[in-house]
């Protein structure tokens, strides 16, 4: 609760659970902290919401496989309830002719794959795990300005370069062209098995406005494994849906005595001659503190909470360039019984279930997007997770939790109540493709399209990562130049959500980094 007599040393705008990550390390560290969240429950994307009565689904992101193990061991997750229903979970590829693919670790088997591609698999699985290693580093701290003599800066960048000169010549040359090409690419020189290169391909744009063939795919790819460094072998099912990490999170936070004020839209931070003073509610109670650290994404940052008018030209400048377009969407069904999908166990359906069967399939659904037209045959990613939480639903019923790419946010004619049903049975008719039963199981059903997740989550765009992860928004680039290290323009105005360095995905990193730059900054002053 918001303690209005207090003066706090730190706000948080934003009960994300980057927010939370970066309140408890502040807290720990001795400052009063405030947390204020819009919405009446906590958490941010990492959300669980009952969709229809007795129905429950993660509702933005439904898998956890990046958690960084250093952050949840800090805030002992695991003694605030955080549980895991399933973990390491295989990925199955789904195939036309049921002839499908499973993905598990460095094995393959079915969907036609050859031992040709076996031992190619198992050799890229061990290079990228080597090109992960190496960013793993610098995601644990800020990243480094290149043109200052910093001397933090400076041992970064000298252990990016030891760690690259460790790779050996053969892999630093490939880290370094693999790097400025596409995915498509990538698989062609690798593979030859489709559904392999359709399930990698998936893996490296998730979330984003890209396809196959678009530059800084292979980076994205690099990203989304970052959880095999952190010890995930695959996604893992948290019990009680994606919500309870949040719960979890706040639940150490306020053990350390930080304060939360769930149902707290914060409409302005205040700015006094070049400093923020603390923020003003939408009911228009003012709260002060020393700094404010916000947690929404960088455009609503500046353009909705500071105002372009608070900053320079050349900030506005590249707030405005900042790539922030929403391209996928989240359906939820509720099953009346457990879909047969052919040539399924009811075991692998409760696996991570992928639907892009090739790499060109994946780039005419991205094609689409392009001119503002919703996929007519999108690729997906699928979890059935009731199969090992049976909270999530009644006594033998079940819940479908589904990504759907591509949806763009800004769809010609707009996503009215006309659109959203088309293209909510068009997913579930091709769903069905693969579960012939599937819609004669369909209690209720959600779509969320990129603008409602912009609506309910207050994300820019709808889009997941708080902006493209590419090479000219990662790094010292993120969310842009000015404004790379957590520290902005504006005196006493911090920033620790995905926006920032290292990027999105529940990681926790941004906003460790946040709070240790924070600090950092603290003790040199």
């Amino acid at each position: 609760m918001i303690n209005l007599d207090k003066n706090y040393d730190v706000i948080i705008v934003g009960g994300g659970h980057n927010g939370l990550v970066c309140a408890s390390y502040l807290a720990k560290d001795g400052r009063s902290v405030l947390v204020l969240e819009a919405n009446n429950s906590i958490g941010g994307a990492s959300a669980t919401s009952e969709f229809v009565d007795q129905f429950s689904v993660s509702s933005c992101a439904h898998w956890l496989f990046q958690l960084n193990p250093d952050i949840a061991s800090d805030m002992g997750l695991n003694s605030q309830g955080l549980e895991m229903a399933a973990r390491d979970l295989k990925t199955i590829a789904l195939a036309e002719d049921a002839n499908h693919l499973t993905i598990d670790g460095d094995n393959l088997e079915g969907g036609g794959i050859s031992d040709e591609d076996r031992k190619a698999y198992i050799a890229f699985n061990k290079q990228m795990l080597k090109f992960c290693k190496l960013l793993a580093g610098a995601f644990k701290r800020r990243a480094p300005k290149l043109v200052e003599g910093n001397l933090t800066d400076r041992l970064t960048l000298a252990k990016l370069g030891l760690g690259m000169k460790m790779l050996g010549k053969d892999d630093m040359s490939d880290l370094m062209r693999l790097a400025l090409i596409n995915i498509y690419d990538v698989m062609e020189e690798n593979f030859e098995n489709e559904l392999l290169k359709g399930a990698i391909s998936l893996d490296s744009l998730l979330g984003s406005h890209m396809g196959p063939r678009s530059p800084n795919t292979v980076y994205g790819y690099l990203y989304r494994r970052m959880g095999d460094v952190f010890g995930y072998k695959g996604p893992a099912v948290v019990k009680g849906g994606m919500g309870a990490v949040g719960e979890a999170m706040a639940n150490a936070a306020r053990a350390k005595g930080v304060d939360i004020q769930l149902g707290a839209a914060v409409s302005k931070i205040n700015i006094d001659v070049d400093r923020a003073t603390g923020v003003t509610l939408a009911d228009g109670t003012l709260v002060n503190g020393a700094l404010v650290v916000s947690n929404a994404d960088p455009k609503t940052t500046f353009n909705q909470l500071v105002g372009l008018a608070n900053i320079e030209t050349g900030v506005a400048r590249r707030v405005k360039t900042m790539r922030m377009k929403g391209d996928a969407a989240k359906l939820h069904i509720a099953l009346d019984s457990l879909p047969n999908f052919t040539g399924l166990t009811e075991q692998q359906m409760g696996q991570r279930l992928v639907i892009a069967p090739t790499m060109n399939y994946i780039e005419t659904a991205f094609n689409a997007s392009k001119y503002g037209e919703y996929s007519k045959a999108p690729a997906m990613d699928i979890s059935i997770p009731s199969v090992h939480d049976a909270s999530l639903a009644p006594d033998g019923k079940h819940v479908m939790s589904v990504i759907v790419q591509y949806a763009p946010y800004e769809l010609a004619g707009g996503w009215n109540d006309e659109h959203k049903e088309a293209f909510k049975n068009l997913v579930i008719d091709r769903i069905a493709d693969f579960a012939p039963d599937l819609k004669d199981k369909i209690v209720a059903a959600e779509l969320l399209t990129p603008v409602d997740i912009e609506e309910r989550f207050h994300i820019h765009g709808g889009h997941w990562h708080h902006g493209e992860i590419s090479l000219d928004q990662i790094l010292m680039m993120r969310p842009f130049p000015g404004a790379s290290q957590y520290g902005t323009a504006v005196d006493g105005l911090y920033l620790c959500g995905a926006g920032n360095h290292p990027g999105g995905g529940v990681m926790g990193l941004a906003g460790h980094n946040a709070a240790k730059e924070i600090i950092n900054r603290g003790k040199s002053a």
